[in-house]
């Protein structure tokens, strides 16, 4: 398998020419991740940059008293990384865990960085990227203190329905911030709506 999906992710910003873009591809290493097989541990340092071709994955830390607490969850067309750890080279506290099994293409922090020196269409991309993430993690934020519970269950149903079908409803339920039996009710009651 090619990296074709790796070039149209690169390319879709229309911030890279396809030649550029090829040429950043052919930088990228395929990594083949099993089902429950930790991308990053906490406590780590994140050393790569993963573009997820298939499969899907989440991020999680832990609570003060020790519960997993699930922080985002990653689709294909996605990159994964812990970014406060990527970029200044601190420990993780976060942990990246395949749901699935997984493939993708990753590169290393020395190789990106050499990457973002030589060629400003992949700097022009890397701020794209962060900008993106940045502005999803302040929606998440905003939605954890603005929304009702049932109304960010409904976001993530409209955003990401797959995710349903990979991550057990415990991760969901600590990512939305209630309990496994308030998704429950939540389930419940929006399936006698419809």
């Amino acid at each position: 398998m090619g990296q074709e999906n790796l070039v149209s992710f690169l390319k879709n910003t229309n911030l890279i020419s396809s030649a550029v873009a090829a040429e950043i591809a052919d930088h990228f290493i395929r990594k083949i991740i099993s089902k429950n097989q930790f991308q990053l541990s906490a406590g780590k340092i994140c050393d790569e940059y993963l573009f997820l071709e298939k499969g899907y994955m989440r991020a999680f830390a832990q609570d003060t008293e020790g519960h997993e607490v699930t922080t985002n969850f990653y689709t294909q067309g996605q990159v994964i990384f812990e970014v406060s750890s990527f970029f200044n080279r601190t420990r993780s506290q976060e942990n990246i865990q395949a749901l699935t099994d997984c493939e993708g293409w990753s590169i290393n922090y020395e190789q990106l960085n050499n990457l973002f020196h030589t060629l400003p269409e992949f700097r022009d991309f890397g701020r794209s990227v962060l900008v993106k993430g940045f502005a999803a993690f302040k929606n998440r934020t905003l939605s954890m203190i603005t929304e009702t519970a049932e109304g960010r269950y409904e976001q993530l149903l409209m955003a990401n329905p797959e995710i349903f079908q990979h991550a057990p409803l415990k991760n969901i339920a600590s990512y939305l911030g209630v309990t496994d039996t308030s998704l429950s009710r939540i389930r419940k009651e929006l399936s006698k709506k419809k």
